[in-house]
């Protein structure tokens, strides 16, 4: 077959995702009309999650369970700015990865808020300036981000959904020649994680290493200086068009940050494989066992805990600590319910959510 044949057919294709697509949203339509009169949540991740399930356990094709998860995200965002248009808050600056984690789930076609710091982005929700806020929790090389676990605990938002963004860190410049890059711009944690590749290929150059506040800003300056290089996302390397000369430097092809959807009074369905958030802020924490005690509830009830971080009690005297605490399961569970009516207001609920990570 000819190569132009082989293009026809691809166009005879699109054609033809076009149109069902066009339906797809027709139905779509329908559905938000539906839900609008019932007053009724239009973003519904475990409804997502059981249609990637089924997809991908119908596939039988090339398409890989990342590549048609890409694929339908984008179209699930496109489908609910036809339902109800969203306003999306996300930690920035814009070309961050938080940037990258809220496109991945939100789309394109979202409007989206850039802000400054994780307590504008908790306070933009809280204020109904936007539906939905994202925010970065924890990576794991290195750790929780503790700013985002203390504004858990202080606001009155929910926990949405998770989602997993593999930090993958390019090395851009204006320069294709290493021996005149002068100084590389990154935030101080990407120098931190790139170190091998930094060891390795500017060892001994006398290129200077210049920590700001972002990997964006990063990207942003590299563009401007001629004999300065970024590492930085490559989103941020796209958004000002510094060229990528090596990609993926980081010295862990395992580094991954986890970001939390934030909503208002925001309560998911059970799907088939849950997690939930909960503040635990014990009482009598200066007796021997209060915490063993708390943890033998989950273990009692076959409970599986998955983490459990503690956290300064601020405005005391004490050192007392109040717990994050993550388990598998959903709120409504029974097991679960045996345990927050026995701690009752001790116990503040986040969120029971699709279980990613």
């Amino acid at each position: 077959m000819e190569l132009q044949d082989l293009r026809n057919r691809i166009d005879g294709l699109d054609d033809q995702l076009l149109s069902i697509l066009n339906e797809r949203m027709e139905l779509v339509k329908k559905v938000g009309e539906l839900k609008r009169s019932s007053q009724s949540i239009i973003y519904r991740p475990e409804r997502e999650k059981q249609i990637l399930d089924r997809l991908a356990k119908h596939n039988n094709g090339l398409l890989t369970r990342q590549a048609i998860d890409a694929i339908f995200f984008e179209i699930f965002a496109v489908s609910r700015n036809l339902e109800l248009p969203e306003r999306v808050s996300y930690l920035g600056p814009e070309g961050s990865f938080t940037h990258q984690a809220a496109e991945s789930r939100f789309g394109a076609m979202s409007e989206y808020l850039v802000l400054p710091t994780i307590h504008s982005v908790f306070e933009s929700v809280e204020t109904g300036r936007a539906k939905f806020g994202v925010v970065p929790i924890e990576n794991n090389q290195e750790g929780m981000v503790v700013e985002t676990a203390d504004f858990l605990r202080e606001k009155n938002l929910s926990i949405v959904a998770e989602m997993l963004l593999k930090v993958h860190f390019t090395f851009a410049s204006q320069s294709d020649n290493l021996k005149s890059i002068k100084r590389i711009y990154s935030k101080d944690i990407a120098f931190r994680q790139c170190g091998k590749f930094i060891g390795e290929y500017l060892e001994g150059m006398g290129i200077e290493l210049i920590a700001v506040d972002s990997t964006s800003k990063a990207a942003k300056l590299a563009s401007e200086e001629p004999e300065a290089a970024a590492i930085c996302s490559s989103i941020s390397a796209r958004l000002f068009g510094v060229p990528i000369l090596f990609d993926n430097i980081e010295d862990s092809d395992q580094n991954q940050t986890r970001f939390l959807i934030l909503a208002k009074d925001f309560t998911n369905m059970r799907s088939a494989d849950d997690k939930t958030t909960i503040i635990a802020n014990l009482p009598n924490t200066n007796r021997p066992g209060v915490l063993y005690e708390f943890l033998k509830d989950f273990n009692d009830r076959g409970i599986n805990l998955t983490k459990i971080e503690s956290r300064p009690l601020r405005g005391e005297a004490s050192f007392r600590a109040w717990f994050l605490v993550e388990f598998l399961g959903h709120m409504d569970d029974p097991q679960v319910q045996e345990i927050m009516h026995k701690y009752g207001t001790h116990l503040k609920w986040l969120g029971s959510y699709v279980r990613v990570a």
